[in-house]
């Protein structure tokens, strides 16, 4: 019979390197404490890389750089998958994403529907914080990253060159989730939005 040790190995190798491991993937092959006695040898033969509390990536190599480990971005984002929770990046990171921002923010926050909680990679933080319903309704990838951002740049307070910026990248948004994302901005990032329609 195989070990835990060994089914996991197995099934961590039949993943693509980069992929993000959670303890719970395992949860049919033992107990809790033989996935994490498993998962920490496997730390320790260098098979597995710890980037977070009980997160472990294979990662990918490169000749030139060594290991390359995911990005705080990619960490939540299979953090939100995994806990089939919604987020919406806020602040820095939603200006950064949009390009409006050569800044990398070294705190990530997330508005979510899950449980509030801070996750430490390296120098930079993942922070889920809770919020209500309605500010993840939003349905567009392009005009959630917007609104968050105008909040962060404050009312009346964007560059003539920002605000084109913005209309360019909402007129690459869907219409219809244009329009519904609209109706849950606030009145004065509404008139903004309206402009790209």
């Amino acid at each position: 019979m195989k070990s835990v040790e060994t089914k996991i190995v197995e099934a961590i190798r039949s993943k693509p390197r980069g992929v993000l491991i959670f303890p719970e993937d395992f949860q049919e092959m033992g107990t809790p404490e033989a996935i994490r006695v498993a998962l920490h040898r496997l730390e320790k033969d260098n098979i597995l890389t710890r980037v977070a509390h009980g997160i472990y990536v294979r990662p990918k190599m490169s000749t030139y750089l060594g290991q390359i480990l995911p990005t705080a971005e990619d960490i939540a984002a299979a953090i939100a998958k995994r806990d089939r929770i919604r987020t919406v990046p806020t602040g820095t990171y939603a200006l950064n994403a949009l390009g409006l921002s050569t800044q990398v923010p070294m705190r990530i926050v997330l508005l979510t529907d899950g449980s509030p909680r801070v996750i430490k990679i390296g120098e930079r933080t993942i922070k889920f914080k809770k919020t209500t319903p309605k500010s993840l309704l939003t349905k567009g990838e392009i005009s959630r990253l917007v609104i968050q951002a105008l909040k962060e740049i404050g009312q009346n307070k964007q560059t003539e060159e920002e605000e084109h910026k913005i209309l360019d990248l909402l007129k690459k948004e869907n219409r219809k989730d244009l329009q519904h994302d609209i109706a849950l901005a606030p009145v004065w990032i509404q008139k903004i939005m309206k402009k790209a329609l």
